[in-house]
């Protein structure tokens, strides 16, 4: 097999994945979790580092000693305590009316926030779709940098992604917990919010593969025409 037909073979893997299953969490939004504990070492490891440093330079000219090495160690175990609690990493996820004016490019991003918040009062098969719909959105974000602000499908997007999936969560969230598993008109609430975030999280991969039509479109071309050009002649 030609590289071209390599690179046509990855950009179909590509597309199945847009449609299919996303499978674990994806690489990108599991590197954004780690950033804050990552964040924490660094400040500890420069705090230590300066430390020791200091003690260094100051026992270079008066001799330590015991309480001296007691007093650095003492130092040492306040950096790491207190760059381990301090500053604060958390941020209050945007409120759902909020989602409505976010910039398009940023709005899978802080709806994502929005919704991970949520997601420990959810039913376990609900918070599994969450996780979904997280990694639909990692999918998603790249390729609204060439979505007109003002087309059709940023208004389709912004609907779904900034209003309707908010609105839905939040309505099921108002229902109290004690009906939450009480069948009414065929289905539960519980049934009702897995159902619908079903619905979004499919609907959410059909337009990550129409906004890719065009590329890969242009991959598969572009890719023939290297083949009969330069293949051909040899």
């Amino acid at each position: 097999m030609s590289e071209v037909d390599d690179a046509i073979a990855a950009a179909r893997a590509s597309w199945n994945r847009i449609a299919g299953d996303p499978g674990p969490i994806a690489p990108a939004r599991r590197a954004r979790r780690n950033q804050p504990l990552g964040r924490r070492l660094k400040r500890i490891a420069i705090a230590d580092a300066g430390i020791l440093v200091a003690a260094i330079v100051v026992g270079m000219i008066v001799p330590l000693g015991i309480m001296g090495a007691l007093l650095v160690m003492a130092l040492l175990i306040a950096a790491t305590v207190v760059f381990a609690v301090w500053p604060p990493e958390h941020v209050a996820p945007p409120r759902p009316e909020k989602l409505r004016e976010v910039d398009l490019r940023a709005l899978p991003a802080q709806t994502e926030r929005w919704l991970q918040a949520q997601r420990r009062v959810l039913p376990a098969p609900a918070q599994h779709l969450v996780d979904r719909i997280g990694d639909r959105l990692d999918t998603l974000s790249p390729q609204l940098g060439r979505v007109a602000t003002d087309g059709p499908e940023a208004i389709e997007i912004r609907r779904l992604v900034g209003e309707q999936l908010p609105a839905f969560v939040a309505d099921y969230s108002r229902v109290p917990d004690s009906l939450r598993r009480v069948e009414r008109n065929g289905r539960t609430p519980d049934g009702a919010l897995v159902d619908g975030l079903g619905v979004i999280e499919r609907e959410i991969a059909a337009m990550t593969e129409r906004l890719a039509q065009g590329d890969l479109d242009s991959l598969q071309t572009r890719g023939r025409f290297l083949e009969m050009k330069y293949q051909g002649e040899e």
